[in-house]
């Protein structure tokens, strides 16, 4: 399998961004409120991270798709093509 087609499977199976930033929130309070166990704190941590790179490329991805709506004369919405340097990553 391809890393691209890893990414896109990773992204389908990932949760939408809205559950993704709450799990976020509830990750960075309980590591700034509670007394926990550093073992506890470091799996807190490696699964914020996680959280913290779909959150980003979820944002990456709506942003992109911003940026590709284009109005056409009718005023309907559309989606135009990439151009070359948007598609350099």
């Amino acid at each position: 399998m391809s890393k691209s087609a890893k990414a896109n499977d990773a992204a389908r199976n990932s949760p939408p961004f809205e559950e993704a930033l709450k799990k976020l929130e509830g990750i960075v309070g309980a590591m700034e409120s509670d007394d926990l166990p550093l073992e506890t704190l470091l799996s807190k941590y490696e699964e914020g991270t996680k959280l913290v790179k779909i959150c980003q490329e979820k944002l990456a991805e709506a942003e992109l798709k911003i940026q590709q709506l284009e109005k056409n004369a009718a005023g309907e919405m559309k989606l135009k093509p990439l151009s070359p340097d948007l598609s350099e990553g």
